[in-house]
């Protein structure tokens, strides 16, 4: 009888425990989407545990990601190439480094950045922010910013001399003395690019049951758009549009690491592509990797031409006939080369024949994707630029 007694104690009291935990991990949930203001139609995003998001690292992050001290020689900073009015992109077909350095890849927007299972245009190993921002900061080819281990020491040494940065400092880790460091560095600019939240869009308030506000012609273009002729659904979907997708929901096991082909360039007719940048193929040198790419999110996309990896198409219109080409054809010069014959080019992309108006339908949805309220957000602007 005392037996049985002990387990029904025991039982009790790992009921109790758990729904303490249950009720703990609610709280937690409930805090981070009020932190981040998050829609109800946005699940909560993956966010590692050794990184917790905190309102003091959102702050410090911001005021790194504005400040040109950041880089070596202190001209830019990492809003030099995503600006807030262009959703954190940056207007140019490729940016330019710190020092000259001309980068071979358009900058992308960061809008909802938090929601890829991969980061950037073709790497099969960032998964996490923390992986993607030692590259701007600390690469050497090309040089963004430049903070080589010759620099190091003399960066970190302009925010230590800054009571206002150490206490900003202290106060997103407080349980460090050590002062700034790279480390925490990314750490802070990584919590401010997970807050970077795009959620108020046409398109959104339409999701959230305001059937006002798209008008037909846009209503038209999101049916094309998940439609079996254009097809575009197929990669890019979900709350980002981009298969490239996690959440705090997402099963490790399931989740994908999506990279395509598009025709974009066939050089030689060997699939190859510019010899700067051939895609997933620079890291695994995996001849049928020769411009795979990583699908990009659609959030602004009105706001972040040009557009595709390089900076080569320069308008929706364009990138629409693209697709319904089936591939690209360039007829001269180095890049010469039938796109629609790539090798190793995705089985989505057929080609279809599409008419005026429903060019100008998709059109006029993906404009509906633009949130006028994420590009001038203040709690987003430049805290430098404050009264």
């Amino acid at each position: 009888m005392r037996l049985l007694g002990a387990c029904f104690l025991l039982l009790c009291l790992c009921a109790c425990k758990e729904s303490e935990t249950t009720f703990q991990e609610t709280q937690n949930q409930q805090s981070l989407r009020q932190l981040l203001e998050l829609p109800d139609h946005f699940p909560l995003p993956a966010v590692p545990e050794f990184n917790p998001i905190t309102q003091e690292k959102i702050t410090l992050g911001r005021h790194l990601f504005y400040d040109k001290r950041l880089s070596a020689n202190q001209t830019q900073s990492c809003e030099s190439c995503h600006l807030q009015h262009l959703a954190f992109s940056d207007g140019e077909y490729t940016p330019i480094g710190s020092t000259g350095d001309v980068l071979s890849r358009n900058s992308q927007s960061l809008s909802n950045a938090v929601y890829h299972s991969t980061l950037t245009w073709a790497n099969n190993s960032f998964f996490e922010l923390e992986d993607q921002l030692e590259v701007p900061i600390r690469s050497d080819n090309p040089v963004e910013l430049g903070v080589s281990d010759a620099q190091v020491d003399t960066v970190l040494a302009r925010f230590d001399s800054d009571p206002k940065y150490v206490e900003m400092f202290n106060q997103a880790f407080p349980n460090s003395a050590s002062g700034a460091t790279i480390n925490k560095i990314i750490f802070a600019l990584a919590s401010f690019c997970r807050s970077l939240i795009s959620a108020g869009s046409d398109y959104d308030r339409f999701i959230a049951g305001d059937d006002s506000a798209l008008n037909e012609q846009q209503k038209l273009g999101f049916s094309l758009f998940n439609g079996e002729k254009f097809e575009c659904f197929h990669c890019h979907s979900g709350i980002n549009f981009s298969v490239s997708y996690r959440d705090s929901n997402s099963n490790s096991g399931s989740l994908q690491f999506p990279f395509f082909n598009n025709g974009l360039y066939n050089i030689g007719g060997d699939g190859s592509y510019p010899v700067q940048d051939q895609g997933l193929f620079d890291l695994t040198s995996n001849p049928s990797h020769k411009g795979l790419f990583r699908p990009q999110g659609l959030r602004n996309i009105a706001l972040t031409a040009p557009y595709m990896h390089d900076g080569s198409i320069e308008t929706l219109r364009e990138v629409i006939l693209h697709y319904a080409g089936g591939g690209r054809v360039i007829e001269e010069g180095v890049n010469a080369g039938d796109g629609r014959f790539n090798p190793n080019k995705s089985g989505l992309i057929i080609g279809f024949d599409p008419t005026e108006e429903e060019i100008d339908a998709v059109i006029a949805f993906l404009e509906s994707l633009t949130d006028y309220d994420f590009i001038s957000n203040p709690k987003f602007s430049d805290p430098f630029n404050e009264q």
